[in-house]
């Protein structure tokens, strides 16, 4: 018997069973993942979304703390075929609403026919398909979050420390946590600071490069990392992913846009135009580069030909859309950390001999 519903912008409304019970909404999205369940679910660019998984079966090898990308689940709710106990229990203690025993394949068709849209969720002994339609109905679209970096990004600065190689100074617009353990292990320290920070915050870290990091929502609404930006472009070398690669590009001259249901799973395959090769990628967003500014395409998606790098030697900037980190997914593109490292290497006064 069902006891959940959730009411999709179309009209139609599909009956589930509840595994975490609850009452939300959010943009409905899906992610071809495979496995990583842990880290999408703590991955804060999933914020104000409800996230469906297309592969069937959640949680079949338990949940792990360690492999968290974030201190919190972070999807609006979550939706699979079927969910293993340990999933839903950890979803139910974290007040995470979660609902399966549905046909996920008619959730991610209707989503790649029609486009994220707004969902309404109500899950529970007492939850009636009004309900999951009264969610619906209040949903607001993602641009309407205009502060929706609050919710995930540090509010007061951390510093991460490496061996001292470089001192990066990474706005956290909503940082997965391998991004900042991909920079500590090459030697680099990390001064997290929260997404709102002004450029005197970042003057005070004296940083060999600035880092923009991936987050929810649309990229025009991170208005205070534009400004950091803006105020050092050409100054200091900048890195970027994902949200990143949107913010660096839009508040040098170029403009972004939001994509019809986006890219997330850990197979988005990407080639470099400079060499012709090839990687498999990981991949968490709904917003793309539509004008690249005074900044190179490097990088194309081969499935849509959407941006996936961006440098500019001039301006000492690399970016990239996916997530090089990985967590889940293929480690071949964790070289762009050696890059980013790099820039921060050329900033650096040669010792005399």
């Amino acid at each position: 018997m069902s006891d959940a519903y959730i009411a999709l912008a179309d009209g139609r409304v599909l009956e589930a069973r509840t595994r975490a019970p609850g009452r939300t909404r959010g943009e409905l999205v899906f992610t071809t993942a495979y496995t990583g369940y842990e880290e999408s679910l703590t991955d804060p660019s999933y914020a104000e979304q409800v996230l469906t998984f297309s592969y069937p079966l959640i949680g079949n090898y338990g949940v792990r703390a360690e492999r968290f990308e974030s201190d919190s689940v972070q999807p609006r709710a979550a939706i699979a075929r079927e969910m293993t106990d340990d999933v839903a229990e950890w979803l139910k203690n974290e007040g995470v609403p979660a609902i399966d025993h549905l046909d996920t394949r008619e959730i991610v068709t209707t989503v790649r026919e029609e486009g994220a849209m707004a969902c309404g969720i109500a899950a529970g002994e007492d939850a009636t398909p009004e309900d999951a339609i009264e969610e619906m109905e209040a949903c607001e679209p993602m641009s309407a979050h205009v502060d929706i970096g609050a919710g995930v990004s540090v509010s007061e600065p951390t510093v991460h420390e490496g061996d001292g190689e470089a001192t990066v100074a990474l706005l956290d617009c909503g940082a997965k946590g391998s991004i900042i353990s991909s920079l500590t292990e090459r030697g680099a320290d990390v001064h997290v600071l929260p997404y709102d920070a002004t450029p005197e915050d970042v003057t005070a870290v004296e940083p060999d490069v600035l880092f923009v990091s991936n987050g929810p929502g649309d990229p025009e609404n991170f208005v205070a990392a534009h400004d950091v930006v803006d105020a050092f472009a050409g100054d200091l070398p900048m890195a970027g992913i994902c949200l990143g690669q949107q913010v660096i590009t839009s508040a040098l001259g170029g403009s972004t846009a939001k994509m019809s249901f986006g890219h997330r799973g850990v197979n988005q395959p990407v080639k470099d135009l400079r060499t012709d090769r090839v990687v498999m990628t990981t991949q968490n967003h709904g917003y793309t580069v539509d004008d690249t500014g005074p900044l190179e395409v490097t990088q194309v998606n081969v499935n849509d030909d959407t941006v996936e790098g961006l440098d500019s030697a001039e301006l000492d900037v690399i970016t990239r859309q996916y997530h090089p980190e990985a967590n889940p997914g293929p480690h071949d593109s964790l070289g762009f950390f050696d890059e980013v490292l790099e820039l921060a290497e050329s900033r650096q006064p040669v010792a005399a001999d």
